[in-house]
Order: structure tokens, then C-alpha cells, then sequence
């Protein structure tokens, strides 16, 4: 079985979203503020990265994120949205 690299996400708040770097390719989950609201707008993870759940990584940091500053979440970036769906514990971040 492989061993997981552990994955560092990093809040690039002058690029306005989540990024990490693995075998020196690039994933990004961007975002829009506003005060009191977080809007994700894009997932992007390279082909050579796909299968290894970095996606979910950078959902998971950037909802982190929101529940620690008290953010309400649009999902406006599907994958985001079907993050959410398929992890309750973060439905209770999501706009009405």
C-alpha cells in the first residue's frame, strides 16, 4: 500500500484561496470574502495529482477556516458542494 504524503494546505489570503504543492504541481481552492461570508469559486487540482484526495484536503482546510472565523459558506464551486453534501458536520457553515 502507498504511504500517504501528508498534505499542507496554506491560507494564501493575497491570492484569495487554499493551496497546496505536491511533486511541485499546484492545487488551489479559491474564494471570494465578503464580511461574515466565505464564497468558494473554483477547486483546481492538476491531472497528475487527481486520485489522491487533495481536493477534500483543501475543502476541508478552507471549511476549517470558516468554522474558526465564523464564516457562513456559499458553495458556488461544485465540488465544494458535493464536499459538503457528502460531510454533514459542514452543513451547518452553508448560507440558507
Amino acid at each position: 500500500m502507498a504511504e500517504k504524503s501528508e498534505v499542507k494546505v496554506k491560507n494564501n489570503k493575497k491570492e484569495s484561496r487554499f493551496e497546496t504543492t505536491v511533486d511541485d504541481a499546484m492545487a488551489v481552492a479559491e474564494y471570494e470574502l465578503e464580511p461574515g461570508v466565505i464564497t468558494f469559486t473554483h477547486t483546481a487540482v492538476p491531472p497528475e495529482l487527481s486520485g489522491r484526495g487533495i481536493a477534500n484536503e483543501l475543502a476541508r482546510a478552507g471549511l476549517e477556516h470558516a468554522r474558526g472565523e465564523k464564516l457562513k459558506v456559499v458553495a458556488a464551486c461544485s465540488f465544494i458542494a458535493k464536499y459538503i453534501e457528502r460531510n454533514p458536520e459542514y452543513q451547518d457553515l452553508v448560507t440558507p
